[in-house]
């Protein structure tokens, strides 16, 4: 069992290994058979599990050994490693239907790090401290990695998000609720795209009582840690920390912001790399996320690094981008 170990790790492995729709297994032994050996575990996230549907687009996360292994061209590896993770996507036709999938690459190594609350930017955590199903794992030592990397993505954002609420005593008295939807806004404000206070509220609204027990049991795991004492972990929380390590925790938050964000843009500039169509894509979760709708031109939807500059002109000057 991985560390912190007890109650928390127990109620996300039985998470991880929960049922998910017909169709989504198909679709990761479609990204088995085009990376080969070296993918060690899938997991499966985002809006389509949440939702319980394989309409849209489903989000995988592929862990693997090594970036050489599964690509075939060295510059694509090395991107993959400077950069983690590259993104792929694919489709399948199932009956009437067309199943799609993006998938990011990364090695289990990274993805236990970014899992922590140590990189610069919190998207590991910020999605893993989320349900999430374990599609595949290659044996024993691929299933505990995962699981080691989806506790302590879950402990390190609810470490993170308590340092967030307001008060600067010693104590600290909340809902669930507010520590969830207060730290998904903040996690949001560091990332590329944009998000409706509504639409992040309901994050934590869709499963709310699966988020109050994550909440008390990571707590718990905190505290074996000494990292704080828990005083009640019911309706309300009360517990006691070191108000000046959550106040150093918010200036390196404030700080890591504006970093988090260009990694983004570097990631989004790496994408025509590795993401077939995704110009087109990227226009549709804007518009999903923002409302913001913009039309691509045949020019450019074929090449649009070389003739989409004036789209993301418009993007910046709309303001769909903070």
């Amino acid at each position: 069992m991985p560390e912190p170990g007890g109650a928390l790790a127990a109620f996300l492995e039985a998470e991880l290994a929960s049922p998910t729709p017909p169709g989504v297994a198909a679709l990761a032994d479609l990204v088995r058979s085009r990376h080969g050996a070296a993918v060690a575990a899938i997991l499966f996230y985002g809006s389509c599990l949440r939702r319980g549907t394989t309409e849209g687009v489903l989000d995988f996360y592929v862990l693997v050994d090594s970036y050489t292994a599964v690509h075939r061209s060295r510059a694509l590896a090395a991107l993959n490693w400077l950069l983690p993770p590259n993104v792929f996507y694919l489709e399948q036709a199932s009956g009437a239907d067309t199943l799609r999938v993006k998938y990011a690459v990364i090695s289990t190594r990274q993805f236990l790090r970014a899992s922590s609350p140590r990189p610069l930017d919190g998207r590991i955590w910020a999605r893993f401290c989320q349900p999430a199903r374990l599609l595949y794992a290659r044996d024993a030592d691929a299933r505990r990695a995962a699981l080691e990397a989806v506790v302590r993505a879950t402990t390190s954002a609810v470490d993170r998000m308590r340092a967030w609420l307001p008060g600067d005593a010693a104590l600290q008295r909340f809902r669930p609720a507010e520590l969830w939807r207060n730290g998904f806004r903040e996690t949001y404000r560091a990332e590329l795209r944009t998000e409706r206070p509504a639409t992040i509220d309901a994050l934590y609204e869709s499963q709310a009582g699966r988020f109050d027990r994550v909440a008390a049991l990571a707590l718990r795991a905190l505290e074996a840690q000494g990292r704080l004492r828990v005083l009640r972990d019911d309706a309300w929380i009360e517990i006691e920390s070191d108000p000046a390590a959550r106040a150093r925790a918010r200036r390196v938050w404030r700080l890591r912001r504006p970093f988090a964000k260009a990694i983004a843009v570097a990631g989004l500039l790496k994408t025509p790399a590795t993401f077939d169509g995704w110009a087109a894509y990227a226009l549709w979760k804007l518009e999903r996320h923002t409302g913001v709708h913009i039309e691509l031109t045949e020019r450019q939807r074929r090449r649009p690094v070389l003739w989409g500059w004036p789209v993301l002109f418009r993007v910046l000057r709309q303001r769909a981008l903070r």
